[in-house]
């Protein structure tokens, strides 16, 4: 963790809308005038698209058929650790950018499935990771120590495959078996190296469907937000105004002392209100110490 140079992580699974939850934070800075330079998890993946592929099948040949960009080995974490260390200490560091479909190709002039040159940072405010493992402690590194602020994006289980299924046939053109197949691979990945990941966070979102998804492999649509509940989960509820949080957000209640339940539409709205103020703080800490 850095006063002078703050970084917030965003973790989610391929699926669970951390894309989305980007987008209000990059509303947040836009309004309040902060400068941030952002990470994509998938810039620290270890292996491009054929080598990942050549990688899977090499494992599988050798009893694991289970090998997936869930896991620790499939990524280069340690980099990341050390990204965000040099950035705590000098407010300095590198990312790249992972190709992944045509579009992407197109604007920056090279193959989808491949990663584009390290750059520098631009001098910003603010370090924005989200991805996969903002919040991950294995045997060798400890990615969430350097974070200030840590947000967990966690749908449950079954909505999380629905909105996987539905984004990877629509963007990606994979069939409704092959994202099955792909989802049983990584479930030994997801438990170890995903979900420990949501006890370390400060924040969890995780929206809660009030309509069937017993089989999401076969479920027509995703949920809407209105078909939803939204939990959050405070780790540390000290300094949290839930009667103000209550009054701003009709039909929302207490569930725990340290949780809150809205109406899923108002997810916007619970994070503008939630997150400008901290990260406000994070930026009034910083500039005590200029």
């Amino acid at each position: 963790m850095s006063a002078r140079h703050p970084i917030i992580s965003i973790t989610g699974s391929s699926g669970a809308g951390t894309t989305s939850v980007k987008r209000i934070f990059e509303q947040i800075f836009r309004r309040e005038r902060v400068e941030a330079a952002y990470i994509e998890g998938d810039a620290f993946h270890r292996y491009n698209r054929a080598d990942m592929a050549a990688k899977v099948a090499e494992e599988q040949r050798l009893g694991n058929p289970n090998f997936t960009h869930f896991h620790a080995d499939a990524n280069e974490l340690e980099r990341l650790e050390a990204v965000f260390a040099q950035f705590g200490e000098t407010g300095t560091g590198q990312t790249r950018t992972y190709i992944h479909d045509e579009a992407e190709a197109t604007q920056h002039n090279m193959a989808a499935g491949n990663f584009t040159p390290w750059v520098d940072f631009d001098p910003c405010d603010v370090l924005f990771y989200e991805g996969l493992h903002g919040c991950v402690v294995t045997d060798t590194v400890n990615v969430a120590r350097h974070a200030d602020l840590k947000i967990g994006v966690v749908p449950v289980i079954n909505l999380e495959w629905i909105q996987k299924i539905h984004r990877d046939r629509a963007t990606r053109g994979y069939s409704a078996e092959a994202v099955m197949d792909t989802i049983l691979r990584r479930m030994p990945d997801y438990v170890r190296f995903i979900t420990p990941q949501f006890s370390l966070t400060d924040i969890n979102f995780q929206r809660v469907p009030i309509v069937d998804t017993s089989n999401p492999f076969v479920a027509r649509w995703i949920p809407t937000p209105d078909e939803s509940m939204l939990v959050i989960r405070f780790a540390n509820p000290r300094g949290i105004d839930f009667p103000y949080l209550l009054s701003m957000v009709p039909q929302s209640f207490m569930s725990r002392p340290n949780s809150i339940v809205m109406p899923g539409n108002k997810l916007d709205l619970a994070m503008q209100l939630i997150l400008t103020p901290l990260i406000l703080q994070l930026i009034e800490r910083k500039k005590r110490l200029m």
